[in-house]
């Protein structure tokens, strides 16, 4: 049984049990967590696709911890004229662990 769910404007494909890093939540680690905006859902080949989401379907997860992404930089340079601009960005993340897939 896998399912599809959008959260911070992305979309995963997830089972019971995976590990996601996923946008940041505003939930405390240890908490847990549910996904309401599940888009399709997978049952030994009993497809359901949401028009744009599944009704009642929810996807139940455990807040692992937060964390941040690695360290991105953004370089900009103008040959011979002396341009160069540098701006670094690090994405804030939340580890999550999937526990059940209700439909």
């Amino acid at each position: 049984m896998y399912a599809i769910l959008e959260t911070g404007g992305k979309q995963y494909r997830v089972t019971a049990g995976d590990k996601l890093e996923i946008e940041r939540l505003e939930t405390e680690a240890g908490k847990e967590f549910t996904f309401d905006r599940v888009l399709m859902v997978n049952n030994a080949g009993a497809l359901r696709v949401g028009a744009p989401m599944v009704a009642g379907a929810t996807v139940t997860a455990d807040v692992l911890e937060h964390k941040r992404g690695e360290k991105l930089i953004a370089f900009k340079l103008k040959r011979r004229k002396g341009y160069r601009k540098t701006k670094g960005h690090r994405q804030e993340l939340t580890v999550v662990k999937i526990k059940t897939i209700n439909a």
